[in-house]
């Protein structure tokens, strides 16, 4: 129960420590000002552009606490300064005279800044500037019909009001400007880490679509032994061999409960990777994430790959997750297959109803002995430096995917000598959205 005030409390003392640094910050920037008119009567400071700036940054504060924080502190510092440095002759009231204007403008500044507070990351750029320009114009305003008021001065100038709005603009713009651009680049920043995650979740997507394939083969396997482990144990009673049959039927039923583990992972697998509620890409964007995930993948192989691309149809898919499986595996293989130095081509093309992928590389290439086993489960040229084979999805599993579409995967004949192709044929109208 007490939780939720300390919380509010902790939040309070935050909120007016940010108001109190803002006011002393102004405080300190208006002194840094210009006198476009004869005398000290009126004077143009930065305090009003570093105010302005400071509540566009900190748009959660309230704007009317934090202008009438910012005109105190501006008129008690601009007082304390004036006693400080008067020797003997200070004169409280006067000084107070001098500088209230100032603390008006603040607080009018405020007041207005608070009236589009709620719209204001909804208006464009330059609406925010008019209404700026409009609002630091009556703030002027006021802090010289004060000063008027105060010293008996004429109010009404037209060279003064018109120098007054064109200063207004020029500063309201420049600092929304700035505050604009910075606005952007958080943006961007946050797109940029966003299209991370995101990127980094399809590639966890579609390497979990990967060992489901893995897994509904071992399903099948071991319903077969299950089948046939029965069957056995049937046989091993009919002859009488109950000793045996007793020991199959605890195998078998050993079979069955990692069967029924093996369901319930898959079962979690396939809500992981449910493609029936998955978005949709474009054939280009998933080109370009496999090409950017394998040109990591080669970087971490220390290899200089050069990973060119050839879109030559591009439409939406929901089927993006089973797609960047197949090419992300295949890209893999080539950037393996390529010793130090070489080229990988990723090119789709549109051929008599199909969508093919077809993936080039440079590579060490396929010994025509091999060309026949390469779709063989289990078959692999790739082992590490104890001997033990790799242990990547394969391109039997590579292929089941792309045959549970209709489609098919295909070592073809390269365009160039140098180069080792895979092409894979995938129906259109099973791919493209809409279809």
């Amino acid at each position: 129960m007490g939780v939720i005030p300390i919380a509010i409390q902790t939040w309070s003392k935050s909120e007016s420590m940010q108001i109190t640094i803002v006011a002393i910050v102004v405080a300190v920037a208006g002194e840094f000002k210009i006198n476009p008119f004869i005398g000290e009567v009126f004077r143009i400071g930065l305090g009003s552009s570093a105010f302005l700036f400071l509540l566009l940054l900190m748009s959660h504060l309230p704007y009317w606490r934090t202008g009438i924080a910012a005109g105190a502190t501006v008129l008690l510092f601009r007082v304390s300064f004036d006693g400080a440095a008067s020797s003997g002759t200070f004169d409280l009231l006067g000084s107070v005279q001098t500088h209230f204007s100032a603390m008006l403008f603040y607080i009018v500044f405020g007041a207005g800044m608070a009236l589009i507070q709620r719209r204001l990351h909804q208006l464009n750029p330059l609406i925010l500037g008019a209404c700026v320009s409009l609002i630091d114009v009556v703030s002027n305003e006021a802090e010289l019909l004060m000063r008027s008021i105060a010293f008996g001065l004429p109010y009404f100038q037209i060279n003064q009001w018109m120098l007054i709005s064109v200063i207004a603009v020029v500063r309201s713009y420049f600092t929304t400007g700035i505050y604009s651009s910075i606005a952007v680049h958080q943006m961007r920043s946050v797109h940029a880490e966003q299209q991370k995650r995101i990127e980094q979740m399809i590639n966890v997507g579609s390497g979990l679509y990967g060992e489901v394939f893995y897994l509904r083969k071992s399903m099948d396997v071991i319903e077969q032994i299950t089948a046939k482990s029965h069957d056995l144990y049937g046989q091993l009673n009919k002859e009488g061999l109950h000793d045996y049959g007793r020991s199959v039927l605890g195998i078998t039923q050993q079979i069955h409960e990692v069967k029924k583990d093996s369901q319930r992972i898959l079962a979690g697998l396939m809500k992981l990777v449910d493609l029936e509620s998955a978005p949709e890409m474009t054939l280009a964007e998933i080109v370009e994430l496999v090409e950017k995930s394998n040109g990591e993948y080669s970087r971490m192989l220390k290899k200089e790959v050069r990973i060119e691309k050839d879109i030559g149809i591009d439409y939406l898919t929901a089927h993006y997750i089973p797609l960047i499986t197949v090419l992300n595996n295949l890209a893999a293989n080539s950037v393996e297959a390529i010793e130090r130095h070489g080229t990988i081509r990723i090119r789709v093309r549109e051929r008599g109803g199909d969508t093919l992928f077809i993936v080039s590389d440079t590579g060490t290439g396929i010994a025509e002995q091999d060309k026949d086993m390469v779709f063989e489960p289990g078959f692999t040229t790739k082992f590490n430096q104890e001997g033990v084979a790799a242990t990547g999805i394969g391109l039997s599993h590579v292929r089941v995917i792309v045959g549970s579409f209709t489609g098919r995967l295909l070592l073809t004949e390269p365009e160039r000598d140098t180069e080792t192709t895979f092409s894979a044929a995938f129906p259109t109208v099973k791919l493209k959205k809409g279809v």
